[in-house]
């Protein structure tokens, strides 16, 4: 079915999906699960140290013989590091996130690998182009985490207009019909992050599954706004602190340290009221958890069925 798309053809990949780079879950046993299917799994290296990161490469590297990568956190302290280790272990794809990675293109361009960053603007996404990367990923605010201020539906097509390299989309999409949307709207692959948290393979806390599972579609907020860095988390006692103090004039020092660790007392310790659950808006259409496989097969499946229905609107 995707034998001439750009991304697969690029990549060398079955499927024009990628699988979102989320810190702390998106281990090596999520992105070979990806990449074994036919996507491409991504490592979420957020602020991993740089030997914890080569352990996780080593062990992807050891479980696919696919093409797989390795997202890139530019606020991670560790950001150099990380960059050295990727060029060292040759990862095939990188993505990057919070940042312009202009600085590094040169040196990943030299191995082969592909750049490929996510970007929450039109303006950030002709600015990277013109560093050489291979193409972007133009992310909605719907996205869980770390987002921009604009929908998917409203990015999507203007970065698409602006440049010449592919775009892949990712926002909201966690099915056939996402999927069909972003290419009506000139996609040339998905990406998803909020889907592949309800899988057998992610190594979220049973609690933070679960939590997704039961979340409705007005259950996520956005915490981290007068931070400069806002994120999209399931509302619990965490966000409502958090919104508390930001309306009672609290510092960023303040801020910033009620999110210390939060991340990582919902995904490993199941924590899931005082830790950070951070996912999409999709959360409200998710009901299952099955193996990656399965997912994408799902999608792939029944993306015919959904680009026809919208053809017949048409007839």
């Amino acid at each position: 079915m995707f034998e001439h798309n750009p991304i697969c053809q690029m990549l060398g990949i079955k499927y024009p999906i990628f699988q979102g780079g989320m810190a702390w879950i998106g281990t090596a046993e999520l992105a070979s699960a990806v990449s074994n299917a036919g996507g491409l799994g991504l490592i979420g290296a957020g602020h991993m140290p740089p030997d914890a990161l080569r352990a996780e490469i080593h062990k992807v590297k050891g479980w696919t013989d696919k093409p797989f990568g390795v997202n890139v956190m530019l606020m991670s302290p560790f950001v150099k590091e990380v960059m050295q280790v990727v060029l060292e272990e040759r990862v095939p794809v990188i993505t990057t996130g919070a940042g312009n990675p202009g600085e590094y293109v040169p040196a990943l361009k030299e191995i082969g690998s592909k750049v490929i960053p996510v970007v929450a603007s039109v303006a950030l996404a002709r600015r990277l182009e013109r560093t050489g990367v291979d193409a972007v990923i133009a992310e909605g605010t719907e996205s869980g985490g770390h987002i921009g201020e604009i929908t998917t539906m409203a990015l999507l097509p203007q970065v698409v207009d602006a440049l010449h390299v592919p775009v892949i989309g990712a926002g909201g999409i966690g099915d056939a019909r996402g999927m069909a949307a972003a290419f009506a709207l000139g996609a040339q692959a998905i990406q998803m992050g909020s889907r592949f948290v309800l899988s057998t393979e992610c190594i979220a806390h049973p609690n933070y599954k679960n939590a997704v599972l039961k979340a409705k579609d007005r259950s996520t907020v956005v915490t981290g706004r007068s931070l400069g860095h806002p994120a999209r988390v399931l509302h619990n006692k965490l966000s409502r602190k958090y919104e508390e103090m930001e309306a009672a004039g609290a510092s960023h020092e303040e801020l910033e340290q009620l999110g210390v660790g939060s991340l990582h007392r919902a995904t490993h310790e199941g924590d899931v009221e005082n830790g950070s659950v951070m996912i999409g808006e999709i959360s409200g259409m998710l009901s299952d958890i099955k193996s990656v496989k399965e997912i994408i097969e799902d999608i792939v499946r029944d993306l015919p069925g959904a680009m026809d229905a919208a053809r017949k609107i048409c007839d």
